[in-house]
């Protein structure tokens, strides 16, 4: 049976070339691939490819063919039951490929997020380039003094200038220590005939952790919000937090009924435990209550007051 027009739909190939394919398309999303959203200094991420779109997943949620007959109101209702009460399955059905450019240190963090595909560049077989992650001056902060992996005052003056000047002189040093004892310049010509050179593997060590790697990253949709959720969020480390909101981007292209239900169950919104939930209902029904008698600590208390816009 011949597919009818609303079937097919017309999309670029990676040389820019139009043809026909009958698979979902996000058009949004199609404008967007292969193109480098920048992210930090150096950084960037990029679509490679994705496979699905919000009608997948409602179609994964009914088990039924094609696309249906539900009007798309009814489409968004099920997207937001499903994001509502937590069903993942059917966010699954949907992949996404990104080709991601980050510093050695975020690396480190985001590999943490196992529920994905990863294929890192290899300083085993190539020289990585001279590229390093230098902060801009706003995000040079201390030490905070009530979280022990977060941020606190800026620095300022002269103790800013010389963090800066310290990355920059570690981060060039040790690069260009890294090449010598590879023996090796920047197109991986030999610098000294005489020398054999340490082997790559070896002399990746001796890199900064601001040095700039790459990877191909193929998640599913479910995932991805997972990480978005963490990311994204408030308290999450700046240069990490940076790529998740690029990706927020990129989500919002490629499944708005998704992104929209995803930002409004998940990323704009709290849980509260049961503890903290017979709370609110105690303040609700007018009742004066104060952190000792709550049954809460003072780090939840402190949460609860802070959820509601009330001073602890």
């Amino acid at each position: 049976m011949p597919l009818s027009d609303d079937q097919q739909h017309e999309i670029m190939d990676a040389r820019g070339v139009g043809m026909m394919t009958t698979r979902p398309v996000a058009r949004a999303l199609d404008d967007q691939l292969h193109l480098p959203r920048p992210v930090l200094d150096h950084g960037f991420i990029r679509v490679i490819d994705y496979m699905g779109d919000d009608a997948a997943v409602v179609q994964a949620a009914r088990v039924s063919y094609g696309r249906g007959t539900k009007a798309a109101n009814e489409d968004r209702g099920l997207i937001r039951y499903l994001m509502r009460h937590r069903h993942s399955t059917p966010f699954e059905m949907c992949e996404i490929k990104l080709h991601i450019k980050l510093p050695i240190f975020v690396a480190r963090q985001w590999i943490r997020h196992r529920t994905a595909n990863v294929n890192e560049y290899s300083a085993r077989y190539s020289m990585l380039d001279r590229e390093f992650y230098i902060p801009a001056p706003a995000q040079l902060a201390a030490q905070s003094s009530v979280n022990r992996q977060g941020r606190g005052a800026v620095l300022e003056g002269e103790e800013a200038d010389d963090v800066l000047r310290l990355l920059r002189e570690d981060a060039g040093r040790n690069f260009d220590h890294y090449q010598d004892m590879l023996n090796e310049d920047a197109e991986g010509n030999s610098i000294d005939p005489d020398r054999a050179g340490l082997a790559r593997e070896l002399a990746r060590m001796n890199l900064t952790l601001n040095t700039y790697t790459q990877w191909y990253w193929k998640t599913d949709l479910h995932n991805l919000m997972h990480f978005l959720a963490l990311r994204a969020d408030a308290h999450a480390q700046y240069e990490i937090r940076v790529y998740a909101e690029a990706m927020l981007e990129v989500l919002e292209a490629w499944v708005p009924l998704c992104a929209e239900a995803f930002r409004d169950y998940r990323l704009g919104a709290v849980t509260l435990s049961a503890q903290m939930l017979a709370v609110l209902r105690r303040l609700l029904a007018g009742e004066a209550v104060e952190q000792p008698a709550s049954g809460l600590s003072k780090r939840e208390w402190g949460e609860l007051m802070a959820t509601l816009g009330r001073a602890a």
